[in-house]
């Protein structure tokens, strides 16, 4: 596992003052705005200010003032280091999975995570097979069963069809 995970993109600058505005990737805004520093590239900044604003974070970094200074910045992705984060029981980092064998119930082998669409009512899994087919399956108890990140594998329970 990687220790420092892709958590979103500087895509504007804002104000004068040099702050970002930032696409977060993660399942809210706030999870990036609550974090007290960044990276970029091999670069650390501590972040002396982050709001949510309009689904972005408007982000303000030590030692990038001015927007000649934040401009420099725009489009690049920032990482943070995953022990800045408290996840719970049952959470994950998408990045720990994407790649997992995905099995159904029977020990079946379906194909592979290959990415998680983060939709308005649930994630959607993106399970490819083999034949590169792809099965989208709904993020929720009734359809994934497990995600065992320790024994890398997700085990889902398919409706006829999926």
């Amino acid at each position: 596992m990687k220790q420092f995970l892709e958590c979103g993109r500087a895509v504007n600058t804002h104000g004068l003052k040099g702050e970002l505005k930032v696409v977060p990737w993660s399942d809210s805004p706030d999870t990036l705005a609550e974090l007290s520093r960044v990276f970029i590239g091999s670069d650390e900044y501590k972040i002396t200010s982050a709001k949510v604003h309009g689904g972005l974070v408007i982000m303000k970094l030590d030692g990038v003032d001015g927007v000649d200074a934040a401009i420099r910045l725009k489009g690049k992705v920032l990482l943070a280091d995953r022990s800045d984060f408290e996840l719970e029981d049952g959470s994950f980092f998408v990045q720990d999975v994407l790649g997992f064998p995905v099995f159904d119930e029977s020990g079946t082998l379906l194909g592979e995570l290959a990415d998680i669409l983060p939709l308005p009512a649930s994630d959607v899994f993106v399970v490819r097979g083999a034949d590169s087919a792809e099965r989208l399956i709904p993020n929720v108890p009734e359809f994934v069963k497990l995600v065992d990140v320790e024994n890398q594998r997700v085990v889902v329970a398919p409706i006829e069809g999926m």
